[in-house]
Order: C-alpha cells, then sequence, then structure tokens
C-alpha cells in the first residue's frame, strides 16, 4: 500500500509542457524519407511519431543508429547507413491493414479538455478519433495515415495503407501482417540500463554487453522542473495509469482548482503506461502528445510516445538501473 501512495504521488507531478523549440532539418526524396523513418522504427530507433519528413527526432535516430553499428556519426543518411539499415531492398514498409470492429469499438471522446477539471469529469481519455487511434498504433501522425489514405472512409473493413512497424501476431485480422514482425520490442536476455541524455533529449537501453537495444525521443526537464541528475532504479510499473492532480505541485498550477482524479487512457497526462523510479515524484511515461516529444520540456520526468513507453517497460524491471545525465 506504502508503494502504491508514492507511486500515485509520483504521477501527480510529471504533467505540461512550456515552449516548444525547432531545428534546421535535411531533405530527402519523400518516398525515402518515410522509408528510413519506419525502417529506423523497425531497426529499435525510433524516430518518433513518423511523419514522413527528416526532423530532428529522426537525425538523433540516425545518429543513435550509426554509433551503435560502427558507422561514421553524421545524422545524416549516407548510403552506408542506407545500406545496413536495408533501404536499397525494403519493399514492405508500407503495407494493407484491414479495418476491423476491435478498432472502431472505442471508447472514443469527442474532445479531449485543455482544464484539468474539466477532464476529471470525463469518464474515460480515448482516442478522439479512430484516425488517432490507427495512427497511434502504427506509429505515425494523423496527418500522414489521412494522406496516404485519401479516399478512404474509416469504417470496418476498409482496407488502408499504413507504415509496416508493428509485430505480425499483434494483428490477427490482417493478412498482409501476419507475414513477418518488424517493431518489434528488441529482446534481452540478461538485465538492462537505461540512460536519458538531458543534452540529447534521448533514452538508450543499454544490454549487459552494453549494446544499444534501443532508442528513443524523450522530452524531460525544464527551466523550472530540472531532470534530476544521478542513478535510480525503477519500482514498479503500471499500466493505463489513472492520474491525480494536484495544482499545488506545479509551479505553473491554477490555484482556481483544487485536486483532481484523472482518467485512464491514452490522451491521459502519462499517457498508457507509467515507469516508477526511486527518484521520489518522477517516472518515465506515455504522453497524449507524441508529435511533441523531443521538441518541448516537461515538468521533470522523462516523456515518450505511447509505444516507445511500451517498448521500454518491456525490457525493464523493478531493479532496473536507470542513469540521468
Amino acid at each position: 500500500m506504502a508503494q502504491i501512495r508514492r507511486r500515485v504521488a509520483a504521477i501527480v507531478v510529471c504533467v505540461g509542457l512550456t515552449h516548444v523549440v525547432t531545428a534546421q532539418t535535411p531533405t530527402y526524396p519523400a518516398g525515402r524519407s518515410l522509408t528510413l523513418q519506419v525502417l529506423l522504427d523497425r531497426a529499435g530507433f525510433s524516430p518518433g511519431e513518423i511523419d514522413g519528413g527528416v526532423g530532428q527526432n529522426t537525425q538523433r535516430a540516425i545518429e543513435a543508429f550509426q554509433v551503435a553499428h560502427e558507422l561514421p556519426p553524421t545524422s545524416l543518411m549516407d548510403e552506408g547507413t542506407w545500406k545496413a539499415l536495408g533501404g536499397a531492398v525494403a519493399d514492405d514498409v508500407l503495407v494493407r491493414y484491414t479495418i476491423t470492429s476491435k478498432d472502431v469499438e472505442g471508447p472514443f471522446v469527442e474532445h479531449i479538455p485543455q482544464d484539468m477539471m474539466e477532464k476529471s469529469h470525463l469518464p474515460t481519455l480515448g482516442y478522439t478519433s479512430l484516425v488517432e487511434a490507427l495512427a497511434e498504433k502504427f506509429h505515425a501522425k494523423p496527418a500522414l495515415l489521412r494522406s496516404l489514405n485519401p479516399r478512404v472512409v474509416w469504417v470496418i473493413g476498409d482496407e488502408i495503407l499504413v507504415p509496416h512497424v508493428l509485430r505480425g501476431e499483434s494483428q490477427p485480422d490482417s493478412n498482409e501482417l501476419k507475414k513477418s514482425a518488424p517493431g518489434a520490442t528488441p529482446k534481452s536476455t540478461g538485465p538492462v540500463t537505461v540512460i536519458v541524455s538531458k543534452e540529447k533529449s534521448t533514452l538508450t537501453v543499454h544490454n549487459a554487453e552494453g549494446k544499444v537495444i534501443l532508442h528513443a525521443p524523450v522530452t524531460s526537464g525544464s527551466e523550472h522542473d530540472s531532470l534530476p541528475l544521478g542513478e535510480w532504479k525503477v519500482t514498479g510499473i503500471q499500466k493505463d495509469p489513472t492520474f491525480y492532480y494536484n495544482p499545488l505541485l506545479f509551479w505553473d498550477g491554477n490555484p482556481a482548482h483544487a485536486k483532481a482524479k484523472i482518467p485512464a487512457g491514452p490522451n491521459n497526462p502519462v499517457g498508457v503506461v507509467w515507469i516508477d523510479i526511486s527518484k521520489e515524484h518522477y517516472g518515465l511515461h506515455g504522453t497524449p502528445e507524441p508529435g511533441r516529444i523531443g521538441y518541448a520540456q516537461s515538468h521533470g520526468c522523462v516523456r515518450l510516445t505511447n509505444w516507445d513507453a511500451q517498448r521500454v517497460a518491456a525490457l525493464v524491471k523493478p531493479g532496473t538501473l536507470v542513469v540521468f545525465r
């Protein structure tokens, strides 16, 4: 019970974004950029939300892949890196997926309010649309999914083009996706270490030999709530967490607000999974805004896309070392 109370207190303080930052990006042929992002995602070097572009999250994923494969760390997609990723022979970057009854059953929420008190009155913080749900399922920006499927009505039985990032066994209703299993959570047969870089806004999971088996962009800390540098340990993992809001614990909290219980769901302030650590009030967690990961700041915790947070959760356990540096 004491551990549950501590986890609830921790989840309270790890929400919020302040400002968005931008960076110059290189350009590649449109089809190659999308292929690049999908192949990086498959290899365990997440570009964050797949949008068909090459922003700073994708550049950092390229560099991390290059370092892990002993290639020159240029952050650019040179031919050696393209070959190592399998880009020259990639012919299944997009696959056809049939929308199922499970996809459309929801529950969906027509509108997610910004106000925390209004959020607390909702029964769930589910997806706002089928497109949003499917976009997250395939690690994509909703606008990209719509652009790939301009004539789709988005009902049961519609066949859509999606980035081929998921494990085949997770899609029992799609024959195309049964054929292979890209995008699987990397396997580890021994202890792992999680390292979060404040400077690079990245998280890496290393196996016992020091090899990077997962890389992902993160949002961590701000000028008001800095990332607590040091070594910590995982103390627990909670899926579909409820968010306990206390305005007194936020530097920008609304003094007119009261404490509130925010329901679970993918649009919950901490997403679909919370990884508790030994530093009180801090953890690793998902987000309702995958497009802002790596481009904004948080209230001190380490925020990932929901799918990357799930990948991390599958690799760690109580006692796993977590290093903030």
